[in-house]
């Protein structure tokens, strides 16, 4: 029988241990954090939520943050973080598409929290951490509440949002599995196996904990009894900084991450001591050769990478020994065999020829409300894919050619182009729209939009500048195009369907 690890077990040991330091310098030990996530834990109890229900987490990277889902995991439920950097009917799409009994959310975020009141009907209470105008106060009702754990503890999940087939994003939905509360994962065990994660962690996060690699991390981090610092916003030489004051030893990073340090003078990146980072693990987006190479100069053969989505249907993993001699690859399966799939016959393809990849042996999950795309990604023999497009070579190693046919991956973030398309394709002067990544020293990948104009209009800069405001004012930031390119007609094919290679192939040659 495996123990039970959870953050009560740790507490018990070493109640003082830190199991958050904040990069603002605010720490909550194991003891705290065993109290604040049971107090809520009931606070979610009273409030109606029962093992399988869903509760949405609007909140920056804060102590508070980890308590609640700390709270959700305990108590068996589902909790969806959201991106706050959404406007408000995609915050609401997806507060409803997961039917949130409950809405957490900050003070720091109360113009988009009041602003959802009346577009989210499936919440049933709403709590804030701080004041919020029609959000009850969290920390006040937490306060009244036990620091012993609810009496029906089992364990929760999270459930991240994708993207579906529609451009609206879809739930990744995975079974719950029922287990009493400490039942360790597959996450986990892939920690302690690779990255030999335990105790003794010492883990810095610089993403958002919206994001599954930095939440999932994190919390695993403190599962395992060590210690996550967490980082408000990313800013390189406060990384840095942060590596040397806490002797950080593992942490999760983008390529992005990578290239802000890079770009940092050299006097700067000389002046902190990394020399405690034993784990350096990176994903998310493909790392050029040469970054990584810069990174392996600078931090040593710490720099490890691997390959999975939010779907957990698969792992992959590459040690930076194993790098230097297949530079490119993402890694050889840990948990089943890889099948290369050509993507319009369904047959396999022999080594070196690129098709779909697909995980054997992989967890079921589900896309949430989406049959269509769930069904899209299994094969009859069970196996799965994320749908991206790869080869392997002669020692089984697996290449990344293209991600999710057209996704585009910008500092490690996922931008799908039928979204942005959706909202671009009802401009009064646009025709047709193709929206693609190009390249970016910097994030890997930015958006581009494609266009072709209604008869009788011009291209300008003032048209191009217009668009991408209108873009802006109607979806998040991130997603929108950072620059317009006017064509005379976008390839399509009989049945409607863009010729996306061909309107890319330009800006990557």
């Amino acid at each position: 029988m495996t123990t039970p690890l959870h953050p009560g077990i740790h507490a018990a040991a070493k109640p003082d241990k830190p199991a958050i330091i904040m990069g603002s310098g605010l720490q909550l030990s194991f003891a705290a954090l065993e109290a604040r996530s049971n107090q809520i834990a009931h606070v979610l109890r009273q409030a109606g939520c029962q093992a399988g229900d869903h509760i949405a987490i609007m909140m920056e990277n804060t102590a508070w943050f980890l308590c609640i889902t700390w709270a959700a995991q305990r108590a068996g439920l589902y909790y969806t973080p959201i991106n706050w950097h959404l406007k408000r009917a995609e915050a609401a799409y997806v507060i409803n598409d997961c039917r949130a009994k409950v809405l957490v959310t900050s003070s720091g975020l109360a113009e988009l929290a009041t602003s959802l009141a009346v577009d989210i009907p499936s919440v049933e209470r709403r709590f804030s951490i701080g004041v919020v105008e029609g959000f009850e106060d969290l920390e006040a009702l937490a306060s009244g509440m036990p620091t012993t754990p609810i009496e029906d503890e089992t364990e929760g999940m999270p459930m991240l949002y994708s993207s579906g087939t529609t451009g609206n994003p879809k739930g990744i939905k995975r079974p719950l599995t029922g287990k009493a509360f400490g039942a360790t994962g597959v996450l986990e065990g892939l920690m302690q196996r690779f990255y030999k994660f335990g105790a003794d962690a010492v883990f810095l996060c610089p993403g958002p904990l919206y994001h599954s690699a930095p939440l999932n991390y994190a919390m695993a981090t403190i599962r395992l009894g060590g210690t996550a610092v967490i980082m408000e916003s990313f800013d390189p030489e406060r990384l840095l900084q942060l590596i040397e004051q806490h002797k950080v030893n593992r942490g999760q990073f983008v390529p992005t991450h990578f290239i802000r340090m890079l770009h940092l003078p050299e006097d700067v990146r000389a002046r902190y001591d990394v020399s405690s980072m034993r784990y350096a693990i990176h994903a998310a987006a493909p790392c050029p050769i040469e970054v990584k190479e810069a990174m392996l100069a600078w931090w040593g053969p710490v720099i490890y990478e691997y390959y999975a989505g939010s779907e957990a249907n698969g792992f992959c993993m590459i040690s930076p020994s194993e790098w230097q001699a297949h530079k490119g690859s993402v890694g050889q399966p840990a948990i089943g065999p890889i099948h290369i799939i050509d993507p319009d016959t369904g047959k396999a393809l022999p080594q070196g020829e690129k098709g779909l990849v697909y995980f054997e042996g992989a967890a079921p999950f589900e896309y949430h409300n989406d049959p269509e795309k769930t069904r899209a990604a299994f094969r009859p023999e069970g196996w799965s894919t994320l749908g991206d497009i790869g080869y392997l070579d002669a020692d089984g190693f697996l290449y990344l050619t293209d991600r999710k046919s057209h996704m585009i991956i910008s500092g490690g973030v996922n931008i799908y182009p039928q979204e942005v398309e959706n909202c671009l394709a009802i401009h009064p002067d646009v025709r047709d729209v193709a929206v693609i990544g190009v390249p970016n020293a910097e994030f890997g990948e930015e958006v581009k939009a494609v266009i072709e104009l209604k008869e009788g209009l011009a291209p300008t800069e003032a048209l191009a500048a217009n668009i991408i405001a209108y873009a802006r004012d109607r979806i998040a930031h991130l997603k929108c195009p950072r620059s317009v390119d006017f064509v005379d007609e976008l390839p399509r094919l009989p049945n409607g369907k863009l010729l996306k290679r061909q309107i890319r192939a330009p800006y990557w040659t």
